[in-house]
């Protein structure tokens, strides 16, 4: 076969991603977080984008909202709130401004630029903004009179935190007065986890330091006495111990006890009351001392911050007995195109590449504009399609959600399944029964035992928790107990989905829940178990 070169001309179509379609698909995952710092970004690198003031944004409740009616509500009845609605006969509404701010040419008059560039804002963000972007008024307020020529900052006010390491490294420098203990000892913390535990085995630290065993052994020793107790342990029973030495409460028989932990976890009490020669009463005294220690000391100098989850969603039930699905206008950043300036400049710029770099600056400005626009109604479309689909949620509790898939949403507002699983991530619905990830509402279905409406996955989870919440000491329910029980209220489901929800719930088996029950209750349940009960509680493979 002959290999020759040649010129073809093909015709053929292709999806191209262009810069401004890949933006707009960046934007709709990202959390309101992380789209705030990346819009201060574009704010900082694009002159011709500004922050809406005060007067371009409505008043409150003229954002984004939507009322969606459910049996027993006005079938007539609009979101009266304006924004990408449905109105009670499913029919979308395109009210995406309030009547009251004026015609379209009017507010465009007012605003110096086009509807679709504007974003709109809370009254009361935009104040707050000012407020911490306003320079200090008072001397106090400049930090005692130092001058600086940084913008006013308030985090650097904020007092910074103690991390573990640091802690102890104070508490040695106190302690230990020779450099090469010190050293030992430093090398020390620079080992211990965020629990406040080290290496089972430190054989390496005296090669490493050019020390003796006994010297570093001498060190830990020293460290074990630092605050908070029972820290610098190598093991749990070595921690329990510390804090127990720090209470004088260490006596042969509580050493027992700690070099015995497994015998505790598994609830051998009768095992545990012949190792540490001890009646019922001592071994139940015994077991709530070792409930009060702290078996991660450290994790009170814990570095890892709590992140307050911002709901992106509101619901809130409507007047006419549906509900009121609306954005939270806290979490969506304000932006304008100042073509104004633009215009102004054009008018003066003579070079070329001037003339390219504002062009492009207006034209990524205009995309960004529309494609936060269009996050926030794809937002609160995909949101209305999940409170639409989970009316019995909303009415009655988890108990009654129902089985949902990414497509069936995507189907019911005709978009992709890819673009709904984007808007579900990391986004955040407030609702009258909590906070909730917008993923949380979709569910696996388990099939109906007698044919009927499929039951969602989550559901069955929670009916789960509460047979096992209402069970008694001398009625504990296995997993085939479980199973018959909700193949009664009608749903099909196996045996090791029972145990697999059960520990993913957390929940002991019958087997140490029946022992936890009887200690409880001031009996010795010792070692009791069941053959017919270990048989049906079997861990899923």
């Amino acid at each position: 076969m002959a290999l020759t070169q040649r010129l073809e001309f093909r015709q053929s179509q292709a999806l191209v991603m262009t810069p401004q379609l890949m933006q707009a698909i960046k934007l709709l995952q990202l959390s309101n977080l992380d789209l705030v710092a990346f819009v201060e970004g574009e704010l900082e690198r694009n002159p011709l984008l500004e922050r809406g003031s005060e007067d371009d944004a409505p008043v409150r409740g003229e954002g984004a909202s939507a009322e969606q009616d459910f049996p027993g509500g006005d079938d007539g009845a609009d979101s009266g709130a304006g924004g990408e609605g449905v109105r009670g006969n499913g029919e979308p509404s395109d009210d995406w401004m309030s009547r009251e701010l004026g015609s379209r040419a009017e507010i465009e008059q007012t605003f110096d630029t086009s509807m679709d560039n504007v974003f709109t804002e809370e009254p009361s963000e935009t104040a707050t903004r000012a407020a911490q972007d306003a320079a200090p008024t008072s001397y106090t307020e400049w930090g005692g009179g130092a001058s600086s020529d940084e913008d006013y900052n308030l985090e650097a006010f904020v007092a910074a935190e103690t991390s573990l390491q640091d802690h102890l490294a104070e508490q040695l420098a106190v302690a230990l007065t020779d450099a090469s203990q010190r050293m030992t000892g430093q090398y020390l913390i620079d080992l211990v986890d965020e629990a406040g535990y080290l290496p089972p085995d430190l054989g390496e630290a005296a090669d490493k330091l050019g020390t003796t065993q006994e010297a570093v052994d001498a060190v830990l020793a020293v460290l074990q006495t630092f605050d908070p107790p029972g820290i610098c342990a190598r093991n749990l029973s070595e921690c329990l111990a510390i804090q127990l030495r720090e209470r004088d409460r260490f006596d042969p028989a509580m050493r027992a006890l700690v070099e015995n932990l497994d015998l505790l976890a598994k609830r051998d009490i009768a095992g545990l009351k012949k190792i540490c020669g001890v009646d019922d009463d001592d071994i139940a005294d015994m077991i709530g001392e070792i409930r009060h220690l702290d078996p991660k000391p450290g994790l009170k100098f814990a570095t890892g911050r709590t992140q307050t989850v911002v709901p992106d969603v509101y619901v809130r039930p409507g007047p006419d007995g549906g509900w009121l699905v609306e954005l939270n206008s806290d979490t969506l950043p304000k932006v304008l195109v100042n073509q104004s300036y633009y215009a102004t400049l054009t008018k003066t710029l003579r070079k070329d590449e001037d003339k390219s770099y504002f062009a492009d600056c207006l034209q990524n400005a205009t995309w960004l504009v529309r494609a936060l626009d269009q996050r926030a109604r794809t937002i609160l479309k995909v949101a209305t399609e999940i409170v639409r689909q989970q009316d019995g949620f909303f009415t009655r509790g988890v108990a009654h959600l129902r089985p949902l898939n990414l497509r069936a949403v995507s189907d019911a507002i005709q978009m992709h399944e890819s673009t709904v699983s984007r808007v579900t991530a990391n986004k955040y619905m407030a609702t009258n029964r909590g906070i909730f990830e917008l993923k949380y509402f979709f569910t696996a279905s388990i099939a109906s035992a007698d044919g009927g409406e499929a039951h969602s996955a989550e559901s069955v989870r929670h009916r789960i928790k509460q047979m096992i919440d209402a069970e008694e000491a001398n009625d504990v329910l296995s997993d085939d107990t479980l199973v018959e029980r909700l193949r009664a209220e009608g749903v099909d489901i196996a045996r090791r989905t029972v145990a697999k929800y059960r520990e993913a719930l957390r929940i002991p088996s019958s087997v140490q829940r029946r022992r936890e029950k009887r200690y409880a209750l001031g009996h010795s349940g010792g070692a009791i178990s069941s053959s017919n009960d270990r048989s049906r509680d079997i861990a899923p493979a």
